[in-house]
Order: structure tokens, then C-alpha cells, then sequence
């Protein structure tokens, strides 16, 4: 890309945030590096972003990625998105932190697929109780950038959020607006298991300490095969997170799951870092005491 063409797409992009987000282009602090992608300083946090693969064991290839927040300080000190998020928060810029953080996945997401995969991009969860017309923003940025909700997973972590009725607004929003939903972290100590048959999500992401403990709990590892059961009998699809070792893979697989993420399988990486997904064939090509 010469130095005009890249000229002229930070200015289209400006554009596009001041009438998005209301935002000038300064305040947000585009940058767009020399690899194409884009990063941001927004009220004094550097915000990159990085990339998980989720693998479809069916198909034998990838389902899409969960985009994550990479913050610093300075962008030298690293910080974690709680803490980043929680910053915003306090400096009443949350609404904001948010929708730049999204914006930016959307940006370096089209470094990665051109057309196929699915965006899987958690929503504080203060938002969905705090804002009203959910995805509406969100659905321009999408749109301008030739990206179709259809192709874009909101996940909701809905243990954080106690309103039923708040929560069930907002997943018609996004609903109404054809972005697909997936309940995080189910199985956590604050998840509300009537919310699989009250919301209808179509991903159920199980939380990371589920598989984890599994390697070690019998009763985990059998209880495992009847919860995958009970959210595809809900017409949703399972996906287990977490998966750090070959063992806790074999135990997913064992689940009858099909969708699988973690660092066994690839770590959170910038776009230009993601890998093809021989890796993915190779560890889950017929495991010990596992059909292949």
C-alpha cells in the first residue's frame, strides 16, 4: 500500500469513528502499522489486538477466533483488560473504551479472513444493562468495514449481569439486528443454568475451569458428556474453552464436543502471528483411547 492509499484510508476511517463513535480520529489515536494492522491509544492505554483460534474437530479446520484486548501502559507495561476496562470505567469513558476496543478487533479481523470465520467479541457487561439500541453502533462499524453481523458472536458473560428482564432486552437487540449470541463462561459458580432454555444462546462457551479440573475429577470428566447433551438438546452449540494439555483435549473430544479453544491448540496472537491449523489436524488425529 503506498503512503497516499494509506493516507486515504486513515481518512475514511476517520470519518467512519467521528460519525460512529463520536470520536476524532486524534482522540482515538489510530495507528496503522507497517503490517496493516491497527492499534490505539485511548486515555492513555496502548490497545492492540490479539486473536484466538476456536477449532472444529467435524470439519478438521478452523470455526473462527475470539478477539481479546492486549492493553499497556506507555505500550510497554503490560496490563490485563480488566484492569483497563475497570480504568474506563472510572474515568466515565467506559461506553467509549468499549466500542474503540471493538472497533479495532473489527479493523485487524479483516487481516485474518477475507470472507469465512466467525467473530467471536465479548461486551462488558455494565453495557448491556447500562445503553440502549445494543449492536446499533457496533453494526455501522461492522458494515462499513464489509463485515455482516451474521459473522459476529456477541459474548455475553451472563453471571455478572443478576436483571433478567435487562439481560433479555439486550440479546433481542442484537438478535433483531442478526448478530449471533453465546453465554461465556457457563459452569462458573455464577452461572444461572435456567438461562440456557430462557435466552436460547446459539454458542454455550463453557468456562476454562471446567475442562481443567476434568483432568483430575472423575466426577467432573463424566458430568461433562451430559452438559454438552443438555445445551445441543437446546439447540446450541458447546464450545470447550480452556484446553491446555493433550489430555484435557482427549476429555473434550471423550464430551462428544466439537468446538474447542485453548492455548494447547493456539494461543491469543496478533493476526499476523495466527498459524494454519495443521497444528490443530495433527493433536487431534486419533489420541490414545479416543476414536479418531
Amino acid at each position: 500500500m503506498t503512503q497516499q492509499q494509506i493516507s486515504a484510508h486513515v481518512e475514511q476511517l476517520r470519518l467512519q469513528l467521528k460519525e460512529s463513535l463520536l470520536l476524532d480520529l486524534d482522540d482515538y489515536g489510530l495507528a496503522e502499522q507497517s503490517t496493516g494492522e491497527f492499534n490505539s491509544t485511548f486515555i492513555g492505554v496502548q490497545l492492540n489486538s490479539a486473536f484466538q483460534p476456536i477449532y472444529d474437530s467435524e470439519a478438521g479446520d478452523l470455526y473462527g477466533h475470539e478477539a481479546i484486548l492486549r492493553p499497556s501502559l506507555g505500550g510497554e507495561l503490560a496490563s490485563t483488560p480488566d484492569f483497563a476496562f475497570t480504568y474506563a470505567e472510572q474515568t466515565g469513558k467506559l461506553v467509549q473504551f468499549d466500542r474503540v476496543s471493538r472497533t479495532l478487533h473489527v479493523l485487524n479481523f479483516k487481516q485474518i479472513y477475507a470472507e469465512n470465520g466467525l467473530l467471536f467479541i465479548k461486551v462488558h457487561p455494565k453495557l448491556l444493562t447500562s445503553v440502549n439500541e445494543h449492536g446499533k453502533v457496533f453494526e455501522h462499524i461492522l458494515h462499513s468495514n464489509s463485515v455482516p453481523t451474521s459473522r459476529v458472536v456477541i459474548e455475553i458473560q451472563e453471571g455478572y449481569i443478576e436483571q433478567d428482564k435487562q439481560l433479555s432486552e439486550a440479546i433481542d437487540n442484537y438478535r433483531d439486528r442478526d448478530y449471533r449470541i453465546a453465554i461465556d463462561g457457563f459452569g462458573s459458580a455464577k452461572s444461572h443454568i435456567n438461562r440456557l432454555w430462557n435466552f436460547s444462546p446459539d454458542y454455550v462457551k463453557l468456562d476454562a475451569g471446567l475442562i481443567q479440573q476434568a483432568e483430575n475429577n472423575d466426577r467432573i470428566r463424566k458430568a461433562l458428556p451430559g452438559l454438552v447433551k443438555v445445551i445441543r438438546d437446546l439447540d446450541a452449540k458447546p464450545v470447550i474453552t480452556g484446553i491446555e494439555t493433550q489430555v484435557q483435549l482427549n476429555i473434550a473430544i471423550e464430551s462428544g464436543g466439537t468446538l474447542f479453544q485453548g492455548d494447547f491448540l493456539g494461543k491469543p496472537v496478533a493476526a499476523k502471528e495466527l498459524q494454519p491449523s495443521k497444528l490443530f489436524r495433527s493433536k487431534t488425529s486419533a489420541p490414545v483411547g479416543v476414536a479418531a
